[in-house]
């Protein structure tokens, strides 16, 4: 250490004096042979400033060194230093600031300079570091390797902020311009300190195999790796994803000694490694051989197995450490188990666990009661979740965001919506989370004003948020404002277009059945060198069907085979529904063959193809095997087998499926279900027992696409009468607001009954209202060309051969007995 610029005190008069000399009295000059008495070793201002900061009381410390005329550089040492060790860093610069202005009175040794770049460090202050090395750098010659060490932290420090004056790292190429690097080739002698920062540095710049390359120099430089060697360089073996990679560095970590094997930051490390790689079997192996267990080895266990989506052994670790006496669980072990649960979707666990919760903590931590409530939500429990978040004394805005999310994901965007104004009127501004909540609230709703005022407020606050593109143009998509999208697209992100911002546009055309736009905007990624993913093959497939291209259909679904991304269920569910529509059944089912990891929407889709194509038997059996393979159904899944047994005739089968739903499986029955009993029973002829069916229903029954599926029965079998006494019950519902079809059907009947007046007046209640039924339409792709047939239409190039066969046709069917239903005067009103 460098000597006090200050001056030397002066020597004291008897100093010189020797040591017999200085045991003589005063009177007679008698020499005294005994021993001087022992006193008390006063406490130096140095060691009291110390011993203050130690004891947390900084502020008495700079109290007794204002005292201090003239400080030497050991206590302004030992001043800052208290002040770091209190977490105190911006103390401790002006602190630094001061001393600097008491120059070239005071010195300036290499603990100064260390010390006061540690404040920087921890202050993320970039420029008073560059200022601090620049000052030793005027001030030191050869500045020694603790200078430099900090020097190298303080750099790594700072420039990994994203609040420093360089900006964050995305916006910096540091393989480049590298002033960490710079400062560590300058070091003239360079220690493991310096290498370990050097390694830390490449990994927070995501140079994941320099930082192992470097690793590997500093051995061959004979350099002994510390523990913190391979503290810092095991997340870059992650990183680099090579399980040959992380075997050699634990081997070589096995060969250098207990020191290192029983390290239990380097084995906490060495398993995260381990569960990064997705080798939770190896990271177990790891922790098995560690003899003594802290709580962040038993964590980082626990969160291995949550990581690498293997709930059930992260949940029986957790006993094992509850019945370990030596173990203290803190917060992370319970989020951990907590997500545990959540991934698992067992509510009775989640009771269990939020139970034994409650009896450990007097008052839950805000922290555990927001994953709490994440939990309830992920077990299909969003009344336990909004219990727990109603139940809470103190809430933060993750608490808010969480309850809120609970409920949009839960199908409760109303709720959702009232919790989010109540938040606000709570004080609690609504942050990135927040608005892409409400994003989904209006998108699910298809409400246009929510989702402009959420963009408005996006735009006055200048939030922004990942994937904000995306959203908004999903958003405005599924509000029916798909023109508003585009322009958010072409406008907005024409030079920012990810992968997600192109899906988003390409899922808004197929939502909005503009199919010619779908392969429009298709051919653009393309042309952009955009590469196609899953989302975007799941997207477009549906428009292959909705114009019947086969052709196209299948060349992306060879794509989707060369890319891989046939193993995904979305694109393989898509890949059903498209050969289902387009009638090839058998495609349809080697799709649902190959599908790896099927799920209840892969298999609705199967049972909802069968169903389509009358094969009632194979949809009934495909449903009765989920049961057996654990995939359970949903309301959705209902749906479609009951359509499938009402296409087939299949009607003792469809009610006990029907009846199964609510008994067994708990979902209670919808409109559209009702519908499906209503149709199925009504086909075969029951039409007494769908009338029966529907009239029990009650409240719950008065919907107009239950009547209208009776109504459809009571014209097919000719029960007049009763098409009657249902036609009035939908009049009653608003049959004349917007539903032509309905009132087609209800005319045909009336005509095939003779009772032309009610024809008439529907014809003329039509009319008024400006009501006509939609165009069918037809269409055929021959050799990559389109063909589309409408009624009477004209437009077609072939359109006088189409007529004639169609003339013909007419006449064969007349010499086979066929007649029309309607009388001629009365077709034309509606097609």
């Amino acid at each position: 250490m460098a000597t006090s610029a200050l001056p030397l005190l002066p020597p004291s008069p008897h100093s010189h004096i020797s040591t017999s000399t200085a045991t003589t009295t005063a009177t007679g000059g008698e020499s005294l042979l005994s021993l001087p008495k022992p006193t008390l070793k006063t406490p130096t201002v140095r060691s009291r400033l110390s011993r203050l900061c130690q004891e947390g009381q900084p502020h008495l410390a700079r109290q007794l060194f204002d005292t201090i005329t003239r400080p030497s550089t050991v206590l302004w040492n030992t001043i800052i230093i208290g002040f770091i060790c209190n977490n105190m860093p911006d103390e401790a610069l002006l602190l630094y600031s001061r001393m600097k202005r008491a120059s070239p009175d005071v010195q300036f040794d290499s603990y100064t300079y260390s010390s006061t770049l540690k404040a920087c460090a921890e202050k993320r202050n970039l420029r008073v570091g560059k200022a601090v090395h620049c000052h030793f750098i005027r001030c030191q010659r050869n500045p020694s390797k603790i200078v430099y060490n900090s020097l190298l932290n303080m750099y790594s420090a700072c420039l990994n902020s994203a609040e420093n004056d360089v900006g964050g790292l995305m916006d910096f190429d540091y393989s480049v311009n590298d002033p960490v690097r710079r400062v560590f080739d300058r070091m003239r002698r360079k220690n493991v300190v310096s290498w370990n920062t050097l390694v830390s540095w490449y990994v927070k710049t995501e140079r994941y195999m320099d930082a192992v390359k470097q690793f590997r120099t500093m051995v061959k430089t004979g350099i002994r790796p510390s523990p913190v060697s391979f503290i810092n360089v095991f997340p870059a073996i992650s990183g680099v994803g090579k399980i040959k990679l992380a075997n050699v560095f634990f081997g070589f970590l096995l060969k250098l000694g207990e020191e290192f094997v029983n390290d239990l930051f380097v084995v906490s490390s060495a398993i995260f490694t381990y569960a990064e790689l997705g080798c939770p079997d190896i990271a177990r192996k790891i922790f098995d051989h560690c003899l003594q267990k802290n709580t962040e080895v038993w964590n980082t266990m626990i969160n291995t197995y949550v990581q690498n989506d293997c709930p059930a052994e992260g949940i029986e670790l957790f006993a094992q450490a509850l019945a370990s006496e030596q173990t203290d669980l803190d917060d992370v072990t319970f989020l951990s188990v907590l997500m545990a649960v959540s991934q698992l979707q067992r509510l009775s666990l989640a009771l269990q666990l939020h139970a034994y919760l409650i009896k450990r903590f007097i008052v839950l931590p805000i922290n555990i009661s927001n994953a709490v409530i994440v939990m309830y939500s992920r077990c299909n429990s969003v009344q336990m979740s909004f219990k727990v978040f109603d139940k809470m004394l103190q809430r933060d805005i993750v608490s808010w965001n969480t309850v809120i999310s609970a409920f949009v994901q839960n199908g409760l965007d109303d709720e959702g919506l009232m919790l989010a104004y109540e938040m606000q009127n709570q004080g609690f501004m609504a942050d990135p989370v927040t608005v892409t909540a409400l994003l989904s609230v209006a998108s699910n709703l298809k409400n246009q004003r929510i989702g402009k005022e959420v963009h408005a407020y996006l735009l006055r606050n200048r939030v922004q948020i990942e994937g904000m593109g995306s959203y908004l143009i999903d958003m405005y998509a599924k509000c029916g404002l798909i023109r508003t999208a585009e322009q958010i697209f072409n406008i907005d992100y024409m030079n920012v277009r990810d992968q997600a911002i192109w899906n988003a546009m390409i899922s808004g055309y197929t939502q909005n059945e503009l199919t010619e736009e779908v392969f429009v905007i298709l051919r653009q990624m393309l042309e952009q060198k955009v590469m196609p993913n899953a989302v975007t093959i799941a997207s477009v497939l549906p428009a292959c069907s909705s114009i019947g291209s086969m052709s196209f259909g299948k060349q992306l679904h060879g794509f989707s085979v060369r890319n891989f991304l046939d193993q995904n269920v979305f694109v393989d569910t898509a890949l059903i529904d498209m050969y289902s529509k387009l009638g090839v059944i058998r495609d349809a089912e080697n799709a649902f063959r190959r599908t790896p990891e099927k799920n209840s929407v892969t298999y609705t889709t199967m049972i909802l193809g069968y169903g389509q194509h009358g094969m009632g038997e194979r949809a009934v059996s495909l449903f009765h095997s989920m049961k057996g393979l654990g995939i359970k159904p949903d309301a959705i899944t209902f749906v479609a087998v009951l359509s499938a047994c009402s296409y087939a005739g299949l009607v003792d089968e469809g009610l006990q499926i029907y009846r199964l739903m609510e008994r067994e499986y708990k979902i209670q029955p919808s409109t559209e279900h009702y519908c499906c009993i209503a149709d199925m029973l009504g086909r075969v002829g029951r039409v007494g027992e769908a009338f029966d069916f529907v009239d029990e229903l009650g409240e719950d029954g008065n919907k107009l696409a239950i009547w209208g599926s009776l109504l459809g029965a009571c014209r097919i079998h000719r029960h007049f009468e009763m098409g009657e006494s249902v036609a009035k019950k939908m009049i009653e519902l608003g049959i004349g607001n917007n539903s032509s079809g309905y009132q087609v059907l209800l005319s045909n009947m009336f005509a095939e009954e003779g009772n032309w007046e009610s024809v008439d007046r529907l014809r003329g209640e039509m009319r008024g209202k400006g009501l006509r039924k939609e165009v069918g339409c037809s269409w055929i792709d021959v050799v990559g060309t389109m063909n589309y047939f409408l009624s009477r239409d004209q437009s077609h190039d072939q359109c006088d051969e189409i007529y004639g066969m169609l003339d013909g046709l007419a006449m064969e069917m007349r010499k086979a007995g066929y007649r029309p239903s309607l009388d001629p005067d009365h077709v034309d009103v509606f097609e």
